[in-house]
């Protein structure tokens, strides 16, 4: 038989001809996949329409700088250096511009009301659940809102006190209860207490956490709501493909807390269905029915949306568990660092407790918030402390609007901001943190100081002090402090928070003198944020040292 003249080609020659073939269409998609970049690259520096705010150019190029600042928990200090860098508007991404002006802040979260960006959407409860802080558009956050604003409104909050106070004096209880010079973590022990005054008012039901605490024993509940901001950033930044790999890394303290809103869910579903039953059983109180403490988690399942339509009961859990994280960790952040400043500053100590013993002479006994929001000197530090320490130092994210949008009111057709006009989609933000450090609202930005805010402030002409008349200089100072966030979107819980701290710094400076314990120092307690602000060291390490009487 003759042999063919075509017949196929060995191994080796198959794969050179497919190594000749694949060469020149790599080397193809290289060059195309180079010149495009080069070509983004060129059209973001030069020719977007944000590329003439300043900032780093390879921000302006790629995402992934920021990124990596938040991966490291410093994004605040990095978008502070930008400031004192640039100047008071920043290109941070592609995408991405911050500002530090009191004009700006009005317009974007007060005038325009913003929607939010998508980031929020990492702070979503189980199932994919949004909650108030989750809602994107505006409007729909306006509804959300109504279903709970009453249950903050002071004079609820004022028939919670009592039980607040119970609350607060077994947390003092248990603090003079421990061997003298005991280091106390105080980032936990405020937890548990703060998780037990939010559990109670929203669905009076003694979770007991305090107690734990003083045994020592694990509370799962308090572990998951001090684990879901991290979930949130972490979240955030892991495509959802990959988040479902992540949870289930074979790491027990990972998975841990990627079921830390699993945790809350169970727990506020329990409190659900004990509620539900009685309330079938009648009519829930009115607003100004004292014989009803009307609970927030009554008034979910009571409120009807203007459709008529209930609140479903998935939302009403989601809700709850965003109060329950937005309020407990928060509360024992500032609680923390507020107590530290304290014990590094024996002068506004003294100030303090010669306040406050006055008007609380007997230490079993919290005054009201009405004696106690009287208190000059004590409010001044209050003031201080959440303007250096306030618990969401973080950027505010919003989404710029279509161009022509109703809400830039008459006569204006887009946004711009400080000078220049911001293409829709663009998301700006501002942040607590810079806003608070501005030199010319606040001297010496860096130094605490409760006397700033006093109508007569201690501070020399050298020191920095402005010739504005007391009146204008409060005011420029209140409207520079945004510690629960600003416009439309303001924190809901903010009038329970500031009951929560007054009472609570109260009875523990009228009971003990606080000392640093050895360890927590600057360096322990720098500053790291996860959207919520916390000690690099992750804790916080204090000894709480008797006044002489403990409270029953």
């Amino acid at each position: 038989m003759t042999q063919s003249n075509h017949a196929p080609a060995t191994a080796p020659h198959r794969s050179i001809i497919a190594m000749s073939f694949s060469f020149p269409t790599l080397l193809l998609a290289v060059s195309a996949f180079l010149i495009f970049s080069l070509a983004r690259a060129i059209y973001l520096l030069f020719f977007h329409p944000l590329s003439a705010i300043p900032g780093p150019w390879y921000a302006d190029i790629t995402s992934l700088w920021i990124t990596s600042h938040i991966l490291r928990l410093k994004q605040c200090k990095t978008i502070q250096e930008l400031f004192q860098t640039y100047g008071p508007i920043v290109r941070i991404a592609p995408n991405r511009v911050v500002f530090c002006d009191l004009g700006a802040m009005k317009s974007v979260y007060s005038t325009w009301k913003f929607d939010k960006s998508v980031y929020y959407k990492s702070l979503v409860m189980q199932n994919d659940n949004d909650h108030a802080m989750t809602t994107l558009p505006h409007a729909q956050h306006l509804l959300c809102r109504k279903a709970y604003a009453s249950f903050y409104a002071p004079s609820n909050l004022a028939k919670l006190q009592p039980e607040i106070s119970r609350i607060t004096a077994q947390m003092i209880d248990a603090l003079h209860n421990l061997p003298a010079h005991t280091s106390v973590e105080t980032l936990s022990l405020f937890r548990h207490l703060a998780l037990d005054i939010i559990v109670w008012s929203s669905y009076g039901f003694h979770h007991g956490a305090i107690g734990k605490w003083a045994e020592n024993a694990e509370d799962s509940l308090t572990l998951a709501i001090y684990d879901f901001p991290k979930r949130g950033v972490l979240r955030s930044l892991v495509p959802k493909w990959a988040w479902f790999f992540v949870c289930r890394f074979p790491n027990a303290r990972l998975r841990l807390l990627c079921d830390s809103a699993r945790i809350m869910a169970e727990f506020v579903e329990g409190r659900v269905n004990e509620m539900r039953a009685p309330m079938k059983e009648k009519e829930p109180a009115r607003d100004g029915d004292d014989s009803d403490k009307s609970y927030m988690l009554s008034r979910l399942l009571a409120y009807k949306f203007p459709s008529g339509e209930p609140m479903r009961e998935e939302h009403v859990i989601s809700e709850c568990m965003g109060h329950l994280v937005a309020g407990t960790d928060t509360m024992s952040l500032s609680l923390s660092f507020f107590l530290w400043e304290l014990s590094r500053r024996p002068d506004i100590t003294r100030k303090l407790q010669q306040e406050i013993d006055t008007a609380m002479p007997d230490p079993k006994v919290i005054p009201s918030i009405q004696e106690l929001n009287g208190l000059e000197y004590f409010n001044a530090f209050i003031k201080e402390g959440l303007r250096l320490y306030g618990a969401v130092p973080s950027l505010l994210e919003r989404v710029v609007l279509e161009t022509g949008s109703p809400k830039y009111g008459v006569g204006v057709e887009k946004c711009n901001l400080l000078g220049y006009d911001l293409p829709p989609g663009t998301i700006v933000s501002t942040q607590a943190w810079s806003m608070h450090r501005d030199p010319a609202v606040f001297p010496s930005p860096e130094t605490f100081l409760p006397e700033r805010y006093l109508p007569s402030p201690s501070l020399s002409k050298e020191e920095g002090d402005s010739d504005l008349a007391d009146t204008e200089r409060l005011t420029r100072m209140a409207n520079h402090l945004i510690p629960f966030g600003t416009g439309s979107r303001l924190c809901g819980g903010m009038n329970l928070a500031h009951l929560g701290l007054r009472m609570i710094l109260a009875a523990v400076l009228r009971n003990f003198h606080v000392e640093a314990a050895p360890g927590t120092d600057e360096r322990s307690m720098d500053a790291r944020d996860s959207f919520v602000m916390f000690p690099a060291s992750g804790e916080c390490k204090l000894i709480f040292k008797s006044r002489g009487c403990a409270l029953s």
